[in-house]
Order: C-alpha cells, then structure tokens, then sequence
C-alpha cells in the first residue's frame, strides 16, 4: 500500500514584542531602591513617557500591558493614548520585592546590612533580602509572566511596560544567560527594546534604543557599587 503522506506540523505564530522600562522617578536619581513600593513618574520621567509615546505612535499594538505600580503605568499610558488603546494591569511585571532594603539609597543598604549588600551585588541566586523575594524567585515569575502575557497574542504585536530587574530577567531569559553572570547590558529608562516569542522563548530583535529621548537617561543601578 502507498505510504500515507506526511501531515506537515503548523508553524509557530511568532509574537512581537515592544519590552519597556518605565521613565525616571526622583528614586531613581537618588539611587534608592524602590521595589515594589510604588513611586511615581518625576517631571523629567512624564517627559520621557510622552516621548516615547511619540515614538512609537506610528505603529500597532493588540494591546499593552503594565506592571500595576505608578510609574510602570503612568508610562504606559502614554503609550496607549498615542496608539488608541487601554492599559491592562499585571502585577507579575513588577520589580523585585527587596523587602526591608526598600526606601534605602544604596549607600544606606551597605552601611546597614553589609553582609546582605555582599550578597546581592554578587547576585547569590538563593539570597532574598528580608522580606523579599530571591533572585531565582523574581527571575522565575518575571519570565512565566511575560510568556503568560505572550501567548494569549499569537501573532500579534504587544507592549509589555514594566522595571529595570524585569527587563535584565528576560534579556537573560532570551540569551541563556545565568543569574550570576555580571550585567553589561543596559536598563535605560524609557527605553525601547524589542524581542519576538513562539510563546515558549524569547528573542532580542533590538536592545536599549533611546535615539526617541533628548533627555539625560539613566541606568539601573544594580551593578556593584564602590
């Protein structure tokens, strides 16, 4: 008997996906840790937003998303005025929960609990600040859900808005980078970078551009600190 032909399998319906860190808070220039306590966009961050509101006015998307603190919001609201669309909450893209270094500068964190300071600028997988999540913990649910969020739009082009840890977690996702591995990618605020997904991994298309803003920009600093 002929041998049956072969049923060719369906192709990935690849997503793509506009990955956003949200503009500056006065925080963010006085190098205090925000977490998960929710700071709002300063005058220069709302500037920022509207920029990159312009920025991207010209294109589609089947939806944006945002971490559901202020100044992820207040960015992505920009956006959407711009492209005709609403914001969808989603407290799985917030920034890492840092616990009791909240509120602290940098400097205050490695006066007060050096030896907690120590381990995360070595990025100890294991370690959480007290009361915080772990970075094995915030690296897990940053990318479960991003992918989540991704696969309700096969296809489709979506805006996903949210912190400077969030965007390292899924850089890293995207280019099997290990939690221990220093970062020399940048985390800039307001930033446009953009990524494609089968629902399953990521891809870095384009990363850190802020040809869009004429504003000084800052960096996450989460980098080890003299």
């Amino acid at each position: 008997m002929p041998r049956a032909a072969a049923i060719p399998l369906p192709m990935p319906q690849i997503t793509h996906i506009v990955l956003i860190r949200h503009g500056e808070t006065d925080w963010n220039r006085e190098r205090r840790l925000q977490g998960q306590l929710d700071v709002p966009l300063n005058p220069q961050g709302q500037e920022q937003a509207a920029q990159l509101g312009k920025a991207l006015a010209g294109e589609r998307f089947d939806a944006v998303y945002a971490s559901d603190l202020s100044r992820a919001k207040q960015t992505a609201q920009a956006l959407a005025d711009e492209v005709g669309t609403t914001v969808r909450d989603d407290a799985g893209l917030r920034e890492r929960h840092y616990g009791q270094f909240e509120g602290l500068t940098y400097a205050e964190v490695a006066e007060q609990h050096p030896a907690e300071f120590d381990a995360w600028q070595n990025r100890v997988p294991e370690f959480a600040p007290p009361g915080g999540e772990t970075l094995t913990e915030f690296h897990e649910r940053a990318v479960q859900t991003a992918l989540r969020l991704i696969r309700r739009h096969p296809g489709e082009r979506i805006a996903l808005v949210s912190h400077g840890g969030v965007l390292d977690c899924l850089y890293r996702h995207a280019n099997a980078m290990t939690l221990t591995e220093p970062r020399r990618h940048e985390l800039r605020n307001a930033s446009i970078n953009r990524l494609s997904s089968d629902g399953h991994q990521l891809t870095v298309l384009h990363w850190g551009d802020v040809a869009h803003l004429d504003l000084l920009v800052l960096d996450e600093v989460d980098r080890r600190v003299p």
